[in-house]
């Protein structure tokens, strides 16, 4: 009879007084580095009170696991410090030391009121607003609206660009996307807009052909379809090619096995370096 033993998860305990967001995403981030390891990641949001903070420690301290807190206010991270020498809890204070560095560089006090990354102030409601204007312009459907638009996206069909516009509206940024189709002329309102503003993207034909042959397969659509047929796929991308190089403004962007974020960094640096994006950097609510 073999000794097979059942491996239970290794419990994370986030604990924030805002969302919580920020803190997970680190911290799944950072556990992208030990792979193979169980763990479960478990994030207590809006956590304001002594007692609150207590139990959960409590509750760290049976099940052996790992606190990691974003705490603001700096009677909280004093009582995270002191729940978890009393009880004896591995313990992270992610923003803590942060708030400290910043205090001595900027010379100045941290409001240290929670929830401040995710209010809902001017950016706010410009990313609502980006939003929005990146749904009505998806894919092509209102080629009018490229002229608002702070970026245009350009590039044959499965080349991310719906989800890419998507992340950069996230950020605040108005995007408009345009496919581009062999044989058939892009709207005239693509060459009426600032060339500094589009972007244009390319794929490998394998990895497209694959992509495409997928995405067939999901809609239950037939052989019949030219769509992942390696030789129109090759003459599309050729023609998205000899558009884009008539087109030297445009930067060429390969997202082959690239990451949307990936990309969308790409971007962003090179409006940065245009003068066509602000300085704040991120806007997005994470």
């Amino acid at each position: 009879m073999s000794d097979t033993r059942v491996r239970m998860p290794q419990p994370i305990i986030v604990i924030s007084d805002g969302t919580g967001e920020t803190a997970e995403k680190v911290v799944r981030a950072g556990l992208r580095q030990f792979q193979g390891h169980l763990v479960h990641v478990r994030t207590y949001a809006g956590v304001s009170t002594a007692d609150t903070l207590l139990g959960l420690f409590r509750i760290a301290a049976r099940r052996q696991a790992f606190v990691i807190t974003t705490l603001v206010q700096p009677t909280m991270r004093e009582l995270a410090e002191r729940y978890s020498t009393d009880l004896k809890v591995r313990h992270l204070d992610l923003i803590g030391n942060l708030l400290g560095e910043l205090q001595g560089y900027l010379e100045a006090e941290p409001l240290s009121v929670p929830g401040l990354m995710h209010q809902a102030d001017e950016r706010y409601f410009k990313r609502i607003e980006a939003v929005e204007f990146t749904v009505k312009a998806d894919d092509g459907k209102e080629p009018r609206m490229l002229r608002e638009a702070d970026v245009i996206l350009v590039g044959v069909s499965r080349t991310s660009k719906t989800p890419l516009s998507t992340y950069l509206a996230h950020k605040g940024f108005k995007v408009g996307n345009v496919p581009i189709v062999l044989d058939h002329a892009p709207p005239p309102q693509l060459f009426e807009v600032d060339p500094h503003r589009v972007f244009a993207l390319t794929i490998g034909p394998e990895p497209l052909q694959s992509i495409r042959a997928s995405r067939l397969r999901a809609m239950g659509v037939g052989t019949q379809s030219n769509y992942d047929d390696p030789d129109y796929i090759m003459a599309e991308l050729e023609y998205a090619s000899d558009l884009f190089r008539a087109h030297p403004e445009w930067p060429i962007i390969d997202v082959t096995n690239k990451a949307v974020e990936e990309t969308a960094a790409t971007i962003l640096n090179v409006l940065r370096d245009r003068g066509l994006a602000g300085p704040f950097g991120d806007h997005s609510q994470l």
